[in-house]
């Protein structure tokens, strides 16, 4: 590759596969990655991104970038992995790439180049929560190979890049290794987001027609624990207090069918538990101004995109407190656990009783918020993976004049 720590003329080109990233957070997070992409700042001149024609639709245009729309990442999970390990290679090498950034996690095996991956699902590496979808189930099978192909992968890596510091020693304590070169680089947010923290109302205030708004935003899926939090919310409801929890998410397979079944049972007059279903990503934020404290009930996470983007929306949070969520949010939301019924509704009651608690919570939050910026993700990431490539180079050199000596 010609590239050195004091001769850094040559600029690299980064080859990028996106080929199983189709939705959700991590589309997200290439998009916003390629948004804030910075030639100068990175050393990276040109950048090629094999996706399929879906997600190529979202990411964003450039002279530096070419996009690369094969016909198998249009195929099923088999087919793309055949590929991807046989003949991914090949193309990136015809196409001038010196590197590989591998955002879904799973990088080719047969790969002369430097590889760079990214861990962003825990639900592979997590038991309890994979459970959920049924020990022996289709689902609980796709996340056991996903640990092993990821497994394999991290290991394989000359970078990985984590997004908590939770994230980094679960994964690192499951897979029984200790990565040399690791970075932690969180998600940003997007700046439609931000809103401040709004003036905080007495309980008194809100009544029957105009009840404490709590949103919740997250796929309905069994890790997400959508029906616990229901039924925390019936009880808090029936002891007089006027709340109403509005959800959003697509509704994902048996799930949930059982969850829009539990609140027709709970609220058969749709008064204080709502589903709106899927909202647009492009529209979330106008959700979060109409609500009045923000709640989040998921037991397995990363980095949640969606808990971030409540913190910068000035809201008060009400949060589970398993996997990364007291790293991210601190002393700045009130806990529950998401198995417990009566954690979460005295986690509901609590919040909602105190008006000093929410103006507290909402200003410290918001405050954590400006933290994370995709800006800064961006240099940060091209950097790791610039660094890496040099490193890389390097000890290539060594290992070759090494040969030579010999």
């Amino acid at each position: 590759m010609g590239l050195s720590r004091t001769n850094k003329e040559k600029s690299l080109h980064l080859a990028i596969d996106a080929t199983n990233v189709k939705k959700g957070g991590g589309l997200t997070h290439l998009s916003q990655l390629l948004k804030n992409f910075n030639p100068v700042s990175t050393e990276i001149n040109k950048v090629t991104i094999w996706a399929c024609k879906e997600s190529a639709l979202y990411l964003p245009k450039s002279p530096k970038f070419k996009i690369i729309t094969p016909f198998w990442a249009e195929k099923n999970i088999i087919i793309r992995s055949f590929f991807q390990q046989f003949f991914f290679v090949n193309e990136i090498k015809k196409n001038g790439c010196e590197i590989l950034f591998s955002p879904g996690g799973t990088i080719p095996f047969l790969c002369s180049l430097p590889v760079i991956t990214l861990s962003q699902n825990m639900l592979p590496f997590e038991s309890e929560p994979a459970n959920h979808f049924g020990k022996f189930s289709l689902m609980r099978f796709k996340f056991w190979l996903l640990k092993l192909a990821q497994g394999r992968s991290f290991k394989a890596a000359n970078g990985v890049i984590f997004l908590t510091k939770y994230a980094e020693n679960f994964i690192s304590k499951s897979l029984k290794t200790h990565f040399q070169n690791k970075v932690i680089i969180p998600h940003g947010i997007e700046s439609r987001f931000f809103q401040k923290p709004r003036q905080q109302k007495p309980l008194s205030s809100f009544s029957h027609n105009n009840p404490i708004k709590f949103i919740y935003v997250s796929i309905l899926m069994p890790y997400k624990h959508q029906c616990e939090i229901a039924k925390a919310a019936k009880v808090v409801h029936d002891k007089g207090i006027e709340i109403e929890i509005k959800f959003i998410g697509s509704d994902w397979s048996w799930y949930g069918k059982k969850f829009k079944s539990m609140i027709e049972l709970l609220d058969p007059n749709h008064e204080f538990l709502i589903w709106d279903g899927f909202v647009s990503f492009e529209k979330l934020h106008d959700y979060y101004k109409n609500s009045d404290i923000f709640i989040f009930g998921s037991s397995c996470e990363n980095l949640p995109n969606i808990l971030i983007e409540a913190m910068a929306s000035g809201l008060p949070i009400v949060s589970s407190n398993a996997g990364p969520m007291p790293e991210i949010l601190g002393y700045s939301a009130v806990y529950f656990n998401s198995y417990n019924e009566a954690s979460i509704v005295d986690a509901i009651i609590k919040i909602s009783n105190d008006e000093l608690l929410r103006k507290n919570l909402s200003s410290s939050s918001w405050s954590i918020a400006k933290n994370f910026s995709w800006e800064r993700c961006a240099n940060e990431t091209f950097k790791f993976i610039y660094n890496t490539a040099v490193e890389s180079s390097m000890e290539k050199e060594k290992s070759q004049k090494g040969v030579i000596n010999v």
